[in-house]
């Protein structure tokens, strides 16, 4: 008999959270029982053929969600935030690992985190929690991604590079090795990134 998936919730209810739960579907090692989002239009609504229940009170108030889920929200700051709140309250965040994605041995992946379909990650890499390392992107050896990090669709992180937390990377963009990128740092798509940037920068072209 195929064993018994474990039931989980679904934070988010918008694009990002189409392909989050498709990675958890290909995943097959959980069942999506309802979906939540604090937006007052998807109330009562399915989304993916999934129940959303409502937002953070409907959930504290639903007594039969499972305890354990994922954020599925693109935007670093919001989902930190809510993956924080969930944790505070007693939640259990899980991560999801598409099946096509290759992972290198001694890969460290936090709660809350997302690896999408043909991504890379290489040896020996720490991933931190709620991050994001989004379609094609590659991730190389030795490298960092703080917390809440959102590493963008085609992305390349060359070897031994510390990413900050809340960082995003655009679409294509470049980072050279041994290279630190701070907190909170926007960088462009199509941007190449040699020398060290520093927090709450926002960057664009080759730098």
């Amino acid at each position: 008999m195929p064993a018994c998936k474990e039931k989980i919730f679904v934070f988010g209810a918008s694009g990002h959270a189409r392909v989050v739960i498709d990675v958890l579907e290909k995943q097959g090692r959980f069942t999506v029982s309802c979906i939540f989002d604090d937006d007052k239009q998807f109330k009562g609504k399915r989304f993916c053929n999934y129940p959303v229940i409502g937002g953070r009170q409907e959930l504290l108030l639903n007594k039969s969600t499972p305890t354990r889920g994922i954020v599925a929200i693109g935007c670093n700051k919001i989902r930190c935030a809510i993956s924080q709140w969930l944790v505070e309250h007693g939640y259990e965040l899980i991560s999801a690992v598409h099946p096509s994605a290759q992972i290198g041995r001694d890969v460290e992946i936090g709660s809350g985190s997302v690896i999408m379909a043909n991504a890379a990650v290489n040896s020996s890499t720490t991933i931190g929690r709620y991050v994001i390392i989004n379609t094609g992107a590659t991730v190389d050896h030795d490298c960092v991604i703080g917390e809440g990090g959102h590493i963008a669709p085609g992305s390349v992180i060359c070897g031994t590079v510390a990413i900050g937390e809340e960082s995003f990377l655009g679409a294509g963009s470049v980072v050279i090795n041994n290279t630190v990128v701070g907190k909170k740092v926007l960088i462009g798509a199509g941007t190449t990134i040699y020398r060290d940037i520093p927090d709450k920068s926002k960057i664009v072209g080759t730098r």
